[in-house]
């Protein structure tokens, strides 16, 4: 009877033991997902930014609508451009009485507006630099009178998008630092509970591999099953911001997703049984009289 009590308490102590490293190894998981999933939705948040700044090329009175449209053509095989929109005199007209209730040709006589085409960048090539070389190539066409674009809001969105990927790597990796100490400490007091039985096993002869892989093979599925309640709790997470802001869904596409969530797995794999490996080797390499000063 003795003999059954005393296992059924180290069954109790045991599976507490699993519930709670399973538990702190989540919550790290969870951070550390939350910061990838962050860095992944800045990157999109970025290509969006940049894709949606237009760079207008101004047409001369010269250029009739089809060579407008072939010039449209040319620019989108170019692999500068995400997208092209010819603005006719006629339409840029309509847009002006719309938005200013005046119609200018009533006093000028004649319209005074020129056709244009509105692009949209590549995300690699909405920066300063590129758009030097690109305008330089855009005016080598004799009736392209000029190229403009906000270059202040450019340089600006480009200067506050590069800070903020500093910020959010220098976060993941002092959160990936905090993780790695917090599971560590969590995973070494469960191995401390069996450090005699483990000096027991290498008195007998075992290897140090046969020793070390039930703790890794335990600790693998922690991670596991951490990595998974993480993906969980973060699925939820999303689906909550879709709730409110269904909007999101520009930035956090299925790619997002999958990396965020295969990223939490593999984490949670790796700390655990990296964790579970240093503190084996720890005892292993430990006297008998060691282990009863700590």
């Amino acid at each position: 009877m003795a003999k059954n009590k005393r296992k059924k308490k180290c069954r109790r102590h045991g599976g507490l033991q699993v519930v709670t490293l399973c538990i702190s190894t989540s919550l790290v998981l969870i951070l550390l997902g939350m910061v990838v999933f962050s860095v992944l939705t800045a990157r999109n948040l970025s290509s969006y930014v940049k894709e949606n700044l237009t760079v207008t090329v101004m047409l001369s009175e010269e250029m009739t609508q089809p060579e407008a449209h072939n010039l449209c053509v040319k620019l989108k095989r170019r692999p500068y451009t995400s997208q092209t929109a010819y603005i006719s005199p006629e339409q840029a007209l309509k847009e002006h009485v719309k938005a200013m209730g005046s119609d200018p040709t009533e006093f000028l006589g004649g319209n005074p507006f020129v056709g244009s085409i509105e692009m949209q960048l590549n995300a690699d090539y909405a920066n300063s630099d590129s758009l030097k070389w690109i305008a330089k190539e855009l005016k080598s066409n004799v009736k392209v009178t000029d190229v403009t674009y906000q270059k202040d809001l450019m340089d600006q969105v480009n200067d506050n998008l590069k800070k903020v990927s500093i910020v959010l790597l220098a976060l993941a990796a002092l959160l990936t630092f905090v993780s790695f100490s917090l599971v560590n400490n969590t995973v070494r007091l469960s191995v401390y509970a069996r450090r005699f039985s483990i000096h027991t096993m290498k008195l007998v002869g075992a290897s140090w591999g046969f020793i070390r892989w039930p703790f890794i093979r335990r600790a693998l599925l922690i991670g596991l099953l951490a990595g998974i309640v993480a993906d969980i709790v973060l699925a939820g997470c999303v689906y909550g911001l879709y709730t409110v802001e269904p909007g999101i869904l520009v930035v956090v596409d299925w790619m997002v997703m999958a990396i965020t969530g295969s990223s939490v797995l593999l984490l949670g794999l790796l700390i655990t049984s990296i964790c579970s490996s240093f503190s084996v080797n720890k005892f292993l390499k430990m006297k008998a009289g060691d282990l009863y000063k700590i």
